[in-house]
């Protein structure tokens, strides 16, 4: 009886840390690697088990975008209990795709900004600074916004055609977003480092 109210009532959650490194892993179709702002590096998998809670068995979702800041407002939902007051959460409440029951995604963008020493890495010279995904795009720039990248995640989950050259206007728009937020968040020692090495 026990073993069924805790089946009944529990939801376990397994997260990945962000990526393989570099032989010894793999990321799949994925480009990149720990690290990088490309899918490879910040990427990674969840495992949900709550057959009480869960609404299908061994349901596996590859079409929904979220992000781990989207857990604890999704869990306070689940849960109903009420969010601290005076607290704003960067996350969106996501409980259905959680429990398996929706396939759609987070509305707002994700934002990425590159770990400060690492813009030579991995045997790559320049690696983008900022990346952001939304919708089904995946945009990466530079601090100032140059050496734009631009993938349509629908049908290129490798990043491998840049589609920056054919879609300026929504490139603009994006790199006005991602610069912004860049700037709202507290500075870090990235683009020092990156003027050290050159």
């Amino acid at each position: 009886h026990g073993d069924e109210a805790l089946r009944d009532n529990t939801l376990i959650l397994v997260c990945s840390d962000n990526g393989p490194e570099q032989g010894a892993g793999v990321s799949g179709p994925f480009r990149g690697y720990k690290t990088q702002l490309y899918e490879g590096g910040v990427r990674s998998s969840l495992v949900a088990w709550g057959p009480g809670l869960l609404a299908k068995k061994d349901h596996v979702n590859r079409e929904s975008v979220f992000s781990a800041i989207d857990l604890v407002p999704t869990l306070l939902s689940l849960t109903e209990t009420p969010h601290p007051a005076g607290v704003r959460y960067d996350g969106e409440p996501l409980p259905d795709i959680l429990l398996g029951k929706s396939l759609r995604s987070r509305n707002a963008p994700i934002y990425f900004r590159r770990p400060p020493d690492r813009d030579v890495f991995y045997g790559d010279e320049d690696l983008p600074d900022l990346a952001m995904r939304t919708g089904k795009w995946k945009f990466l720039c530079e601090y100032d916004g140059a050496d734009s990248e631009l993938y349509d995640m629908e049908t290129d989950r490798a990043e491998t055609t840049n589609l920056a050259g054919k879609q300026e206007v929504l490139v603009a728009d994006l790199t006005k977003s991602l610069i912004t937020w860049h700037q709202s968040m507290p500075t870090d020692r990235g683009a020092e480092l990156a003027r050290k090495k050159k």
